[in-house]
């Protein structure tokens, strides 16, 4: 009877890493109408009336405000569709991504 060699079986883990989260960040400006700021935030953040208002007061009064957090590609994708969004009518609304801490 012939030995057998038995190899150990290794089990690999896979470690599955978070994806890294993004700020959306309101940049203010003084050209572009606070009515105007708060629907781009309600459209495209999905945010109420009065969480938009509050986002667009602080942005004003302290220069920029983080509007929400997401992936990168998400991030990204919204705050260019609301920059758009203020550009096709002419103002000079800015969102910028960055990566949160």
């Amino acid at each position: 009877m012939a030995d057998t060699v038995v190899t150990p079986k290794t089990k690999v883990k896979t470690k599955v890493e978070r994806p890294r989260l993004h700020k959306v960040i309101l940049i203010n400006d003084d050209f572009t109408p606070r009515e105007f700021v708060v629907t781009v935030l309600k459209a495209e953040f999905r945010m109420t009336e009065d969480q938009a208002h509050k986002v667009m007061i602080t942005a004003h009064r302290r220069g920029v405000c983080v509007v929400a957090v997401f992936t990168k590609d998400v991030a990204e994708t919204k705050a260019t569709r609301a920059t758009d969004a203020g550009r096709a009518k002419g103002y000079p609304l800015l969102f910028t991504t960055e990566p949160e801490e």
